[in-house]
């Protein structure tokens, strides 16, 4: 796999309007250079998941690996990819309040209805040239 030692993996339904328009949003905003990502479709995200023994049939959901520390799913991961944006990091800290199981009711409402919601595309987003070095892809 494609190195991405000491970054953050964002794993995405890579057919989803919704989620794709999140990684751009993401990538514009990641000053930083902290997030690499990979569609959930890709082997890459296959392997990934497979070593953290994640079942994705259980999870409708953006994963968030950080390696070596853990993973996050759901509101969890959103959160904490707004952490690790410079000007963001506020979201976390004024959402805390909010008890998990609720932020996670709204989430799956939206993950649900996603594709209804957003659209949905036939395959994965092809990265730009210039993009192509923030996306795993498997040796």
């Amino acid at each position: 796999m494609q190195e991405a030692t000491g970054k953050k993996i964002i794993l995405f339904d890579g057919v989803c309007n919704l989620c794709n328009g999140a990684v751009q949003w993401i990538i514009q905003r990641d000053k930083e250079d902290v997030f690499r990502f990979a569609p959930l479709q890709s082997a890459a995200s296959g392997k990934l998941l497979e070593e953290r023994n994640i079942d994705t049939s259980r999870i409708d959901s953006i994963i968030l690996i950080d390696p070596g520390v853990a993973y996050y799913i759901k509101s969890d991961a959103a959160l904490e990819i707004a952490r690790n944006l410079k000007g963001y990091g506020f979201l976390p800290a004024i959402t805390s309040w909010i008890p998990k199981a609720f932020r996670d009711v709204i989430y799956d409402f939206i993950a649900k209805n996603r594709y209804r919601l957003f659209g949905k595309k036939q395959e994965c987003m092809i990265p730009t040239p210039e993009l192509k070095a923030k996306f795993l892809t498997t040796s």
